[in-house]
């Protein structure tokens, strides 16, 4: 039997990582906190079973994120585009690059921070007041384009130029698309910057008009107890999704002495804080 679309896809995801996820001359993995036994036993072991073993030296850390992001967006666009007869739509995923300050203003629900940055340029009070927590320029985003009258009436007149006038989904109302999903890429979650990503969602909750997209952080950290530090909790990331959850739970399983640390990664898993890689298409279309 073959392997279905979505396990081709998670295996080619792997073979891209080669360049990536490298062991250097000691056999620390570049996922791993040299500093921290625990952490290269733990990403040795994913590695070996994904078969990502290659040997070289550790990129620097921003090239590294930016390589993770650009396989994440290729392994979302292979998998969640396929997804049209469940989830049907104009779909665009597509990954920030440059880092624009108002890149979510190209959205619907954001919109409106357009006039609030003009406003703020141009008076200093409400620039402190304000502060810049409207400024979020999430990794990659998934947006929806609004339909064409034809194709919502396609199976019946279900609008027409009396009704309707400003629902987002209708493109003759002149909207922006809507955003589906924000999502951050994380190939290491380090203590100093690990509350990026509950901000950024907190932020994109609170400046949004119109409905929550979808905030999810991809991570190919191997320590569970760091991935906990973003994954436990509700109420500002849907969940947190492993690059390797497969391969990290069965090294995580197979490890003596280190009961808290299997347990962290149960209660993340079963309390669905913690998905595979492959789960997260089949989430966003909900």
């Amino acid at each position: 039997m073959s392997d279905s679309l979505f396990a081709q896809a998670r295996k080619s995801f792997y073979k891209s990582l080669v360049n990536v996820l490298l062991t250097d001359s000691i056999g620390v993995p570049s996922n791993a906190d040299g500093n921290n036994p625990l952490s290269v036993k733990v990403a040795s072991g994913i590695a070996r079973l994904i078969q990502a073993e290659a040997k070289g030296a550790r990129l620097a850390g921003q090239v590294a994120g930016k390589q993770f992001e650009e396989f994440c967006l290729t392994f979302i666009k292979s998998t969640f585009l396929e997804l049209g007869h469940i989830r049907p739509g104009q779909w665009s995923v597509t990954r920030i690059t440059g880092r624009p300050k108002l890149a979510l203003a190209a959205f619907e629900q954001y919109a409106h921070l357009t006039a609030i940055a003009e406003a703020a340029r141009s008076n200093r009070q409400l620039a402190a007041a304000i502060g810049s927590d409207y400024i979020i320029t999430p990794d990659i985003v998934i947006s929806r384009a609004p339909e064409e009258d034809t194709v919502i009436n396609q199976p019946q007149i279900l609008v027409d130029d009396t009704c309707v006038k400003l629902a987002a989904l209708r493109k003759i109302n002149g909207c922006l698309p809507t955003l589906h999903a924000s999502i951050s890429c994380k190939w290491t979650i380090r203590s100093d910057r690990v509350q990026n990503a509950r901000s950024e969602a907190l932020n994109l909750i609170g400046n949004r008009k119109g409905h929550v997209p979808h905030v999810v952080v991809i991570t190919g950290e191997p320590l569970p107890n760091r991935i906990a530090s973003i994954a436990l909790g509700t109420g500002n990331i849907d969940c947190v999704y492993h690059f390797a959850l497969q391969e990290l739970i069965a090294t995580i399983e197979d490890l003596e002495n280190e009961e808290g640390t299997k347990e962290t990664l149960r209660t993340m898993v079963e309390g669905k804080r913690l998905k595979d890689i492959a789960d997260l298409p089949m989430d966003l279309a909900l």
